[in-house]
């Protein structure tokens, strides 16, 4: 089992201690874990970001070890259509096993609160997320994945309830792919959307017109933010990926490794 999504203390929004993550997924049988906390920007560059210090995140990692697993070190960060630079700077202050590139923001808003959600149609709020996904992705280019696709549905504020199907955005939801994989990136299969929203962030379908478009690189994580939630659904999305690919990828110093399943 691989878990290529996880966040600790490091990150803004968890509590989770290193350790208990890392024995957590040595008791769920993981192969392979990866922390990515995140270092987020919003959509203004006048809004104050959630960083992390590179000196915290090597108190809490560079000492970190398990005899049972491999433990990788990543970060997971906020694209925006202006922070590239910031971007750059951060790696040059620290070496990652992988980065993901995330969209957290879009319209000055995180989707994930119901701000975002207010004077909008649901058609509306995930237009304009995808549309800001396609912005940054077409800026960006020294990330590793694309993380949660459509990650704007899980949101306990989505008044529907419901995944975002590519089946209704096919068209701009081809052009985010096409880009990624234009630009040799890969896409992640974020578990966190299963019990929020009944599906995997992107969903099956996603993943099939990834590979079909010509997506190559395809990493699994949980998104956890506490060691209950290590390895959630993982098996799962390794099954569909064992079905649409045959593989999935882990990273070491920014370099795919291909495992097949």
């Amino acid at each position: 089992m691989f878990d290529f999504h996880m966040h600790s203390r490091v990150s803004f929004d968890s509590k989770g201690d290193p350790a208990d993550m890392v024995r957590a997924a040595e008791e769920r049988g993981s192969r392979e874990i990866c922390f990515t906390d995140h270092y987020d920007y919003n959509s203004e560059p006048s809004v104050a970001p959630d960083l992390f210090t590179v000196e915290d995140y090597a108190r809490e990692y560079d000492g970190l070890t398990s005899n049972k697993l491999l433990i990788r070190r990543g970060v997971e960060f906020g694209l925006t259509t202006w922070n590239q630079k910031e971007l750059d700077w951060l790696l040059s202050r620290r070496n990652f096993d992988f980065v993901i590139g995330s969209i957290h923001y879009a319209g000055g808003f995180d989707p994930y609160y119901p701000g975002y959600w207010n004077g909008k149609t649901l058609k509306e709020a995930f237009e304009l997320y995808l549309e800001q996904s396609l912005a940054c992705v077409r800026v960006h280019d020294d990330y590793d994945v694309l993380g949660h696709l459509n990650y704007v549905c899980k949101s306990e504020h989505n008044p529907s309830q419901q995944p975002l199907l590519y089946e209704e955005y096919s068209d701009i939801c081809d052009e985010i792919m096409k880009t990624v994989i234009a630009k040799g990136k890969g896409m992640e299969i974020n578990t966190s959307g299963v019990d929020r929203v009944g599906d995997f962030l992107p969903s099956k379908a996603f993943l099939k017109r990834f590979k079909a478009l010509g997506g190559e690189i395809v990493t699994v994580g949980s998104d956890a933010h506490d060691p209950s939630r290590v390895g959630q659904y993982t098996a799962e999305a390794l099954e569909i990926l064992k079905d649409v690919f045959g593989y999935v990828c882990t990273f070491e110093n920014r370099k795919p490794i291909f495992h097949v399943l």
